[in-house]
């Protein structure tokens, strides 16, 4: 597939945030990638969404953009994905919150603080999505598949 140049362009302020040059000469600081089909598709269908919450633009497929947009896209959506999955709770430092957790993940160990037992999501049966108070998200897949001291210790928060 050649690639096809879109009706807008987009770059990487000094900031690290993204700007959005329309075809129009309309700007806006700060645009998002998100994926449409994340999982079944995660090269089809991206939008670009303003900090508003609004579409600016649809990308049909990100192979079919020029070869630096779409690094600049897949760098992007890359930090959005970054969702490190927990394999083992290690220690958390109290029972109430917030509460410092450490923790075995599939990327490392790491620790973060748990600002309250709202940032714990269920995602159906077994699955969770946790949210550090820095704002990194961490998925347990199957709650079942931890050690029983692991699922100790989180049951005490749900």
């Amino acid at each position: 597939m050649s690639p096809v140049s879109p009706a807008f362009q987009l770059e990487r302020q000094a900031s690290g945030r993204l700007l959005y040059i329309g075809v129009d000469g309309e700007q806006h600081v700060g645009v998002v990638p998100v994926r449409a089909f994340p999982v079944e598709a995660p090269d089809e269908g991206v939008s670009l969404v303003s900090t508003e919450g609004h579409e600016v633009a649809w990308i049909e497929q990100l192979q079919a953009l020029p070869p630096a947009l779409r690094a600049l896209l897949q760098e992007e959506l890359a930090l959005r994905d970054f969702v490190p999955e927990i394999k083992q709770l290690k220690s958390v430092s109290t029972f109430a919150t917030p509460s410092v957790w450490n923790v075995k993940t599939d990327r490392g160990d790491t620790s973060f603080v748990l600002k309250g037992e709202e940032d714990i999501r269920r995602l159906g049966r077994n699955a969770l999505l946790i949210v550090g108070s820095q704002g990194v998200q961490y998925s347990v897949h199957d709650m079942t598949a931890l050690d029983r001291n692991s699922r100790r210790l989180l049951e005490r928060f749900l």
